[in-house]
């Protein structure tokens, strides 16, 4: 069979001069579940489901056990499917650092009156800057710019070398949780203010911040919660202009997180240099928190359909292309995704560092969510990325009996979007969301194995006829217009660009990906037809200012895009080639 000797030699890889043994197909490092014990009786892509959404991978989140359990899951599958590894140096992954939350140091401290207690009665952000504070208390409510003054969230309070106290919360939103009410948005604005510190008063029996669940960038100055009877108390010497000190040393915790990549080799001279990548990725929400349905849920967030299905699917289209007895064309590249649900990190690296040349790429496939086929109907995002796509996808799914529902958009909220914003057509397979969707229910006994399996043969027939070369797709750019939020909830998730329907729009399209390296918002691509696009904006572009307020990460781009209005006009400053 076609790539059995470098699956054979893929298994022992030579390491500073020793021999480092990869675990085959079938069995699991030490500290992960053995595949049989979890998964045994099971075969074809509910094998795969099942493995990956076990509790023991604890929900697969990013530079976490239970995402490096199934990256070595999915590289044995890979080399049991007949794919070559390519990877790094030769073997099956991509590597690259990632945050993980954030962690305390030794030098914490707040005395308002008198000392509080560090995780009894206070605690510090994991988005809060290092340093030390003594200065004077200003109280200022829950810090909601009244209706007419929305610029000034703080009214005419002289914040400038102050600890700011507010209240948390938003009392004008139904909810309580506006972007108004989040104290990240609150610290952003203080520190804008001139304010030296925040302190945020929790209502009675909410839990204190965990630095650890933290990932949004530093907010400039020394931020913390406080609650219980320590609240009242600060809160009473705030209202007096008391002074206080407050001390906090917070650092980011960098893991690594890791893209799993497989290749079946082209064997036509003049098409093996042209790659079609095909691409699923495997993380999801671990024990939840930011980003999960379930507020408040303390638990392992499995995502058997979000997306263990789309892995599972990759593994079996893999699995079908390489047993064929022609050998494909072009070369055909498989990468499970890790970091997708954090913003597409593991794609937007793949894109901007790939191991594979991606120059003469035909095409991106992805899938993510599949595992629930409802009535033969299924979803394809980005049909209008290339002129060939809705024939070759109307005759392929009519052989299968499924019926279609095309989105023209190559744009959405998967890693189809960072391979489209590098100017390669895209589709994206999609069996829509459903009450499970980032809940700890999402589990494997409720895939529709027989609908997964109909979805990974379309894909596969899909993937088959470009790696054949009997389909060429031709790039459209600026396909489509802009599409609902996949959040069934209907909330957009934030931060991002506002769309339609939810305050002011500009029709950027950030690289979610773009890392500490980049002092600003790098764009990925804009909307056709948006005021991003009439203003001369493209992808590459890292914005560095918004209506006068500098940007320096996606968080100070969403807060200075929400203080205007639609109509709006506003001089945007971006970095081109270094000008």
């Amino acid at each position: 069979m076609p790539g059995v000797p470098l699956i054979l030699a893929a298994a022992a890889l030579l390491v500073d001069g020793g021999i480092t043994v990869r675990p085959v197909w079938g069995q699991a490092p030490q500290d992960c579940p053995a595949v049989e014990a979890v998964a045994g009786g099971l075969d074809g892509p509910l094998r795969h489901v099942r493995y990956l959404a076990d509790d023991a991978l604890e929900g697969r989140e990013v530079g976490t056990r239970g995402e490096r359990c199934a990256a070595d899951y999915i590289a044995g599958a890979f080399a049991e499917a007949g794919l070559q590894p390519g990877g790094e140096e030769g073997g099956w992954f991509q590597t690259f650092p990632v945050r993980s939350g954030s962690e305390l140091g030794t030098h914490n401290l707040l005395r308002a009156g008198s000392s509080l207690a560090l995780g009894e009665d206070w605690m510090p952000f994991g988005f809060a800057s290092t340093g030390r504070v003594e200065a004077a208390l200003v109280y200022a409510g829950h810090a909601v710019a009244p209706a007419d003054d929305p610029d000034h969230p703080f009214g005419g309070r002289d914040l400038q070398g102050r600890i700011v106290v507010v209240e948390d919360g938003d009392p004008g939103s139904p909810t309580g949780r506006s972007m108004a009410a989040d104290p990240h948005f609150k610290a952003r604005m203080a520190a804008e203010r001139g304010a030296a510190a925040l302190l945020v008063l929790l209502p009675d029996g909410a839990a204190l911040p965990d630095p650890a669940a933290e990932n949004r960038p530093a907010a400039g100055i020394p931020v913390a919660a406080v609650r219980g009877a320590a609240a009242d108390r600060v809160r009473a010497l705030a209202e007096s202009g008391a002074r206080a000190e407050v001390m906090v040393e917070v650092r980011p915790r960098r893991v690594e997180a890791r893209n799993v990549v497989g290749v079946l080799p082209g064997h036509d001279p003049e098409r093996m240099r042209e790659v079609i990548v095909v691409g699923a990725h495997y993380d999801h929400l671990g024990w939840g928190g930011e980003g999960s349905l379930a507020p408040g849920a303390h638990a392992v967030h499995n995502g058997a359909d979000d997306n263990a299905s789309g892995t599972a699917a990759l593994i079996e289209v893999a699995r079908r292309l390489a047993s064929l007895h022609a050998a494909p064309e072009r070369t055909v590249v498989f990468v499970a995704f890790t970091g997708e649900e954090r913003g597409l990190w593991g794609s937007g690296r793949f894109v901007r560092d790939p191991t594979i040349p991606l120059a003469r790429a035909v095409a991106m496939i992805n899938m993510d969510m599949v595992g629930r086929l409802r009535d033969g109907r299924l979803t394809v995002f980005g049909t209008g990325t290339a002129r060939e796509w809705p024939e070759l996808l109307e005759r392929l799914a009519a052989e299968r009996g499924l019926t279609l529902a095309m989105v023209p958009d190559g744009y959405g909220p998967s890693d189809h979007s960072s391979f489209y914003g590098a100017g390669i057509p895209v589709l994206h397979f999609f069996t829509n969301t459903h009450e499970d969707y980032h809940r700890p229910t999402d589990d494997w006994e409720k895939i529709d194995e027989e609908g997964l399996r109909t979805v990974a043969g379309l894909v596969g027939d899909v993937v088959g006829r470009l790696s054949y070369g009997e389909v060429t797709p031709t790039l459209i750019e600026g396909a489509g217009t802009p599409t609902a939020p996949a959040d069934p909830t209907g909330e957009p998730e934030a931060p991002a660009e506002a769309s339609r329907g939810y305050g002011p729009y500009f029709g950027s399209i950030p690289d979610m990906a773009a890392g500490d390296d980049v002092e600003g918002v790098r764009l990925t691509g804009v909307r056709e037809g948006s005021p991003a696009a009439h203003a001369g904006l493209r992808a590459g572009d890292v914005i560095v200012s918004f209506g006068g307020k500098p940007v320096t990460d996606l968080y100070a781009y969403t807060y200075a895009l929400r203080e205007h209005a639609p109509g709006d006009r506003v001089q945007v400053v971006v970095l081109r080639d270094g000008e």
